[in-house]
């Protein structure tokens, strides 16, 4: 949060002028309203892929403790480089519904890749649509979206691999495996117990992959159209606030600058991707965007996609800690 404010705060100090003040008595509160509700849509949506996915390896994960562990993944995102703490609370979350480890950490990759896919595909497409805009970028900015991208790609090579090289892969990862337990040795947890278990899992890990690609296909169908939903609605979150402003909503542009906001806040650089974020929003949404309405537009957005993200985060991973001292204080040798 000071990462983002900071940001915001620089932003504000930078376009604020008279004008700025009458935009923000004017704004419409019914639009912000509106930009709250396709938020948690998105996220509704991102519940129904794990639920798909899941359901296609042949696992019943209700609808809303997806959705609780969507909620609670992003409180982790907030708090970790490029968000990747949501991953490991989804996958401890699955774990708990009843899926394996090797499984659930499969599902969990392929929502990233699915994520990559998705917006691979539409953003080529949208930049064919817009290359004018192109040549208005920094070479700063387009450098660090060329960074993003890669960094985005390289999650397609992982069930390539896991399929094309299964024990090369496993005998990779138990290496890690090993190195990370042999500094775990001087404390309570078991390394030989922490191998076996992890040995079994990559192998439920790699089988996972292969039934993705094959029987378990139509999960892997029914994920790529949640995920293309889930992230048109993200996306239509930002013109929503732009018409709030009295801006035109600018769809096609708009939703260029969010596919190359999403890959940025991919990479593990600040907690949450906090202060590069509101960086990249504000030179790509300057382009668009009256400075005197800039600094109001990228505290919305935030608002909405970030700060919005803690308050649902804590509500979600509340009901995870009182159910988690519930279960030990029932089962109080249970690990």
């Amino acid at each position: 949060m000071l990462f983002s404010f900071s940001v915001i705060i620089v932003v504000f100090g930078a376009t604020f002028t008279e004008e700025t003040i009458g935009y923000i008595l004017s704004f419409n509160i019914l639009f912000l309203i509106l930009a709250i509700g396709f938020r948690i849509l998105a996220l509704i949506l991102w519940g129904i892929r794990i639920v798909l996915m899941s359901r296609s390896l042949g696992y019943q994960v209700g609808f809303f403790y997806s959705l609780n562990m969507v909620l609670a993944g992003l409180l982790a995102g907030t708090i970790t480089p490029g968000q990747a703490g949501g991953e490991p609370v989804r996958v401890h979350e699955l774990y708990r519904a009843g899926v394996k480890v090797g499984d659930a950490t499969a599902v969990v990759i392929m929502e990233r890749v699915l994520d990559g896919i998705i917006l691979t595909v539409m953003g080529i497409v949208i930049m064919l649509m817009t290359k004018e805009i192109w040549s208005t970028f920094s070479t700063s900015l387009i450098i660090l979206i060329i960074v993003a991208w890669v960094f985005l790609l390289s999650f397609l090579f992982i069930p390539f691999l896991a399929i094309r090289y299964p024990i090369k892969m496993k005998c990779l990862i138990l290496r890690l495996i090993s190195w990370i337990t042999n500094k775990l040795s001087k404390t309570r947890f078991s390394t030989s117990r922490i191998c076996a278990c992890a040995d079994t899992e990559i192998d439920n890990f790699f089988t996972c992959f292969n039934r993705f690609a094959g029987p378990a296909r139509w999960g892997l169908i029914a994920g790529g159209v949640a995920t293309g939903l889930f992230w048109i609605t993200e996306f239509i979150v930002a013109s929503v606030i732009l018409m709030g402003l009295g801006l035109d909503p600018s769809i096609i542009l708009s939703f260029l600058f969010q596919i190359l906001i999403a890959i940025i806040m991919m990479i593990p650089t600040t907690p949450g991707s906090s202060g590069i974020t509101e960086l990249s929003t504000s030179s790509l949404y300057a382009l668009i965007v009256p400075a005197a309405m800039l600094g109001i537009f990228v505290l919305l957005w935030r608002f909405v996609t970030f700060y919005l993200n803690i308050i649902l985060g804590t509500i979600a991973g509340m009901f995870i800690v009182h159910r988690e001292i519930a279960t030990r204080s029932e089962n109080p040798e249970k690990e």
